[in-house]
């Protein structure tokens, strides 16, 4: 057997110090920066046309103002060569922006779309992927923990996942009686959150818990999930995320 092996490996061509990669490694690597940098552009501008014009006029207004002081001071070409890419900053900063938009306008409609709102959030959170309360029309409840406490977000009307809010809000209550439990009704409705308003809402909430007691929330709460039955059939939260490279920006 070690023969064979050795004779496997002898027969295998020998990469030099200078040669190229194959294909196949290259194929299996992250695409680059800029590529990915052009992916998200095309996706935003699918979306959004009008995205074009605005890059186009940050950058622009960014120039002008530079080339402005410069001549007020008599030395353009040095606040020339400052704003360019102060205007290129600014036009990626709109794409960004309009990125973040046009990744949540996807999300609309689908199943899931609230716990993807959620996925965004960073440091301090810990998020439940799979929904804590559904009923049979999908309207679902998500959950997450973090300073403010225990925030739980539902997905469909107002009039639909009230019970489901309450029932939930009273399991959480029953083992972490002194915990905040803060509701938010994400959706496109006038008296909801909007989708990519849910993260940003969840930040503004008061802190009331440590970061200590934020792990040890959670694993109080791991009993309540534990014995949770699955979720229902069309439902996949990992699969519902929203572009994170278009999203942060």
């Amino acid at each position: 057997m070690a023969k064979n092996s050795d004779n496997d490996a002898a027969s295998q061509p020998k990469r030099g110090l200078f040669s190229r990669k194959p294909k196949a490694e290259k194929q299996n690597k992250e695409p680059g920066r800029l590529k990915q940098i052009g992916q998200v552009f095309q996706m935003t501008r699918r979306h959004d046309p009008m995205v074009v014009w605005w890059m186009v006029l940050a950058a622009l207004g960014i120039i002008a103002v530079g080339l402005v002081i410069g001549l007020l001071i008599n030395n353009w070409v040095t606040t020339l060569i400052i704003s360019i890419p102060l205007a290129l900053l600014a036009a990626m900063y709109i794409m960004s922006r309009r990125a973040e938009k046009a990744a949540f306008s996807q999300l609309v409609g689908r199943p899931g779309a609230a716990g993807a709102a959620m996925s965004v959030l960073r440091r301090g959170w810990i998020l439940k992927e799979e929904p804590v309360a559904y009923n049979r029309h999908q309207d679902l409840v998500f959950m997450a923990i973090g300073r403010p406490g225990v925030v739980l977000v539902s997905e469909g009307p107002k009039s639909r996942v009230r019970d489901l809010i309450i029932s939930e809000r009273k399991r959480v209550g029953r083992v972490l009686p002194n915990v905040p439990i803060h509701v938010i009704n994400a959706g496109q409705d006038e008296d909801q959150v909007a989708l990519e308003d849910v993260a940003k809402k969840m930040k503004k909430l008061p802190k009331s818990i440590t970061k200590l007691e934020v792990s040890a929330v959670e694993k109080r709460l791991s009993t309540l999930t534990a014995n949770r039955l699955p979720i229902p059939k069309g439902i996949d939260p990992n699969r519902v995320r929203p572009n994170r490279r278009a999203t942060r920006g």
